[in-house]
């Protein structure tokens, strides 16, 4: 006598359906879960909005301010956000070739030769040294890197009066070399590489290329470097930027107005205006000039972060 059981009657709020392989799907209360995803989704959307508007308020801005003369940027037709009717962007860019004999341009100049020693020697010392952190064994090995953790979280501006000492008793200051030197130690770029390596470069790859009688500075260039490409551009790009946004280490080692970067120029010219020296008002200029001066690093990061987004593949392959 076989025994039956009878499955309970459906409500009106079980949508429940049988799937091809015999499981029972519920739909039970999934218009309510939906809404509360969308409801999460609309909210994300709102936020990320904002913060755009926020970080490209400022770029905007500046874009506009850079086509307009002297008088327009207080007294223009279109307002703060909007461009006036007099296009002056060229006239602008013609007004820094003139000014105080063009010294705009050496120091774009001085900016570009800072940024491109300082980051580039800092990449080269970051890359091997957080390449030998991360591949050789040595006694004090975890100690040296310990102090550079904690060399991390040193404030750049807290070492700049010592650095001052430091170069002042070797005759450096006033000089490009004041610039150069300080800014090819990167702590936080031997950090980055030092635990990009640990996974992008497997220690069984170092071995085969030993056992096959490769040396170590081969196996550094043509078997360890090609892994580490986008961990390079990172730190080089973040160490570029870095050097070109430095203030207050040029202002403290440099005094000739030809050895400035173009940060610390525009600010001379800002000072001048405030003051309004001989009635010199600039603020076209430097809005012009501080527009210029960002592009170099906008193209930078337009060109590079093919390799950024190949190492966030490789990262999410691993």
């Amino acid at each position: 006598m076989a025994l039956t059981t009878s499955a309970p009657a459906p409500t009106a709020s079980d949508t429940s359906t049988i799937t091809p392989a015999g499981r029972i799907r519920s739909g039970r209360g999934g218009k309510s879960t939906q809404g509360r995803n969308g409801g999460r989704r609309i909210g994300s959307h709102v936020l990320l909005i904002i913060l755009v508007i926020y970080f490209i308020t400022p770029l905007w801005w500046l874009i506009v301010a850079s086509t307009k003369s002297n008088s327009g940027l207080f007294s223009g037709s279109g307002g703060a956000l909007w461009f006036d009717d007099n296009f002056a962007f060229f006239d602008n860019v013609a007004g820094l070739f003139s000014h105080q004999s063009g010294i705009y341009w050496r120091w774009l100049g001085n900016s570009f030769l800072y940024a491109f020693a300082g980051g580039l020697g800092a990449t080269i010392l970051s890359v091997m040294a957080g390449y030998g952190f991360a591949k050789y064994r040595f006694r004090g090995r975890s100690a040296f890197f310990t102090v550079l953790l904690g060399s991390v979280m040193v404030p750049l501006t807290a070492l700049v009066i010592p650095t001052f000492m430091l170069l002042s008793q070797f005759g450096l200051i006033n000089t490009i070399w004041a610039v150069i030197l300080p800014s090819l130690l990167s702590p936080f770029g031997v950090y980055l590489m030092r635990v990009y390596t640990q996974d992008a470069v497997p220690d069984e790859m170092l071995d085969a290329a030993r056992v096959d009688g490769a040396g170590e500075i081969r196996i550094f260039f043509q078997v360890a470097l090609p892994l580490l490409r986008p961990a390079l551009v990172t730190v080089l790009l973040l160490s570029v930027v870095g050097t070109w946004n430095n203030f207050f280490l040029p202002l403290a080692v440099l005094s000739d107005p030809n050895l400035l970067p173009v940060t610390l120029g525009l600010n001379r010219w800002t000072a001048l205006s405030n003051a309004g020296s001989g009635g010199e008002q600039v603020w076209n200029l430097i809005t012009t000039g501080s527009f210029i001066s960002i592009l170099p690093l906008v193209l930078s990061f337009l060109f590079l972060q093919r390799y950024w987004q190949g190492g966030l593949s490789l990262g999410s392959i691993k």
